[in-house]
């Protein structure tokens, strides 16, 4: 399975790079990454960690301008890409089709691909312009998750916090994964 997975830079960085870690862990997966300058900056800030430490994490990563790669083309299959953490600035840029970088053209790709798009948006609260432009992604087909907690599972660390917005999201990528903590009801 071909995943591309973009990081924008929304804060939240800890979701992309928890995604990428859980993925590498995971046979059969081969992990495109796309780190935007903004992203790599959110994520030395919030996690402390280098681009090229989360790149080693991907078997192929690219620059944002590198729009001539093959993510950029439709006829180079992937499976699926997610955007974690997606910032307003991204996600409006694909629900308009303004391929103004590689991630967003990535996007942009996938959605006319007919392949699956999964955002991770970040933002609160939200404002009527981002309700539309999430309405357009859904109708477009794009699938909004954005990284909301549960709490049934008794968390007791951020990384649980985190985990259980990442498994949700190997859940819709269709990837089996036994460490996913699931309901089972009522202790």
């Amino acid at each position: 399975m071909k995943i591309a997975v973009g990081i924008s830079g929304a804060s939240g960085a800890i979701y992309g790079l928890r995604l990428l870690e859980r993925l590498r862990s995971l046979p059969g997966v081969e992990i495109h990454l796309i780190l935007t300058r903004a992203g790599e900056k959110t994520l030395f800030l919030e996690t402390g960690r280098l681009s090229a430490d989360v790149k080693k994490l991907a078997d192929f990563s690219y620059p944002e301008d590198d729009i001539s790669c093959r993510l950029a083309s439709g006829s180079y299959p992937i499976d699926s890409m997610v955007v974690a953490p997606c910032s307003i600035h991204s996600m409006s840029a694909i629900a308009t089709g303004i391929s103004s970088n590689l991630l967003v053209r990535a996007a942009d790709v996938a959605l006319k691909e007919r392949r699956k798009l999964i955002l991770m948006v970040r933002e609160s609260p939200l404002h009527l312009g981002h309700l539309r432009n999430m309405t357009a992604l859904a109708e477009m087909g794009a699938i909004i998750a954005p990284p909301i907690p549960g709490f049934y599972n008794n968390p007791q660390t951020v990384l649980e916090i985190v985990d259980h917005s990442v498994d949700r999201v190997l859940d819709l990528l269709g990837v089996p994964d036994g460490q996913i903590r699931r309901w089972q009801g009522p202790r």
